[in-house]
């Protein structure tokens, strides 16, 4: 089996390893730090109405932290090692690591109060377990209980390698058929983040440009690029999805290829477990498709800036 698509059909069962750990209480009325998918999560919360303040680590360091300390925060990485993240370790007299390896710098600082490991295992294409587990991690720290999120994850991931096939598919084939200028991923709420990662792990996986973005923003003008373009609409049940659908009714009349992904079983703050699940058999199966044989061409896995 490609090793791609095995870290990913490992989700379930790293999920459960981090419903069957303890996880502390998480501060609130606290920055966020991280990058990537370490950022998106935490975002996600802000958009369920959890009072914390989620920023990009580089943003933070250079133009937030004025270079001085607050008592405490919330520093996320995956690796341990993104060096944005441990520029911002020294801003804070306390602070709370969440990572996939405790034994890294982030975690072992002498700053760190708390050491949240996300159990994820492993991980060397796009960040599917961690991102999974980290929204656990911030669901269990938030209070919130995400058991019956994760049983209806475990029993159809089969259900969403099928709809990431698919997707790949169709999206393969509009490629070979049209010159597509524009590949959208929208949506809405605590899914916003959702919409951001599926553009990360979709880019680098197969070298084209998807671009992640609230619906209301891309309905703020980007609509307009509609014709011969892609959009992926990430739906929820929640206020934004009738509007959600009017746009992509008004926008494939413009001559736009719109498709949805959703789990309608699940409620709006838990979907973004789900609906991320679908991108990232897509991501696998598109790369596939396409012929990209090396996910991180450019750069490394961890960004680690000199």
């Amino acid at each position: 089996m490609n090793k791609m698509l095995a870290e990913i059909l490992e989700i379930p069962a790293r999920a459960l390893d981090v419903l069957n750990t303890s996880v502390p209480t998480l501060p609130l009325q606290v920055p966020y730090l991280g990058m990537g998918s370490s950022y998106f999560a935490p975002l996600a919360f802000k958009y369920m109405g959890m009072d914390i303040y989620p920023e990009m680590a580089s943003e933070y360091f250079n133009y937030l932290s004025l270079q001085k300390k607050k008592p405490f925060g919330v520093i996320l990485s995956q690796s341990g090692k993104s060096s944005e993240a441990l520029w911002c370790s020294p801003l804070f007299e306390r602070y709370c690591a969440i990572s996939n390896y405790p034994e890294n710098t982030l975690s072992t600082a002498a700053n760190v109060t708390q050491v949240v490991e996300l159990k994820a295992g492993d991980e060397q294409y796009s960040s599917s377990k961690t991102y999974l587990n980290t929204l656990l991690v911030l669901f269990k720290g938030f209070g919130f209980d995400p058991s019956t999120a994760v049983e209806l994850l475990t029993q159809k991931m089969d259900t969403y390698q099928a709809v990431g096939q698919q997707l790949a598919d169709e999206v393969f084939a509009l490629l070979q058929a049209h010159e597509i200028h524009g590949i959208y991923i929208t949506g809405s709420g605590p899914n916003i983040a959702t919409a951001l990662e599926a553009a990360l792990i979709m880019s680098e996986s197969t070298k084209l440009n998807f671009h992640g973005l609230p619906m209301a923003q891309y309905d703020h003008g980007l609509k307009e690029t509609a014709q011969n373009s892609i959009v992926i609409q990430i739906l929820a049940p929640g206020k934004s999805r009738a509007r959600t659908l009017q746009l992509g009714d008004k926008i494939a009349a413009a001559g736009a290829h719109v498709f949805t992904v959703e789990e309608p079983a699940a409620t709006e703050h838990f979907s973004i477990l789900h609906n991320i699940i679908p991108f990232n058999f897509m991501a696998y199966f598109l790369a596939e498709q396409l012929g990209v044989e090396e996910i991180f061409a450019v750069g490394g896995k961890i960004t680690e800036i000199q």
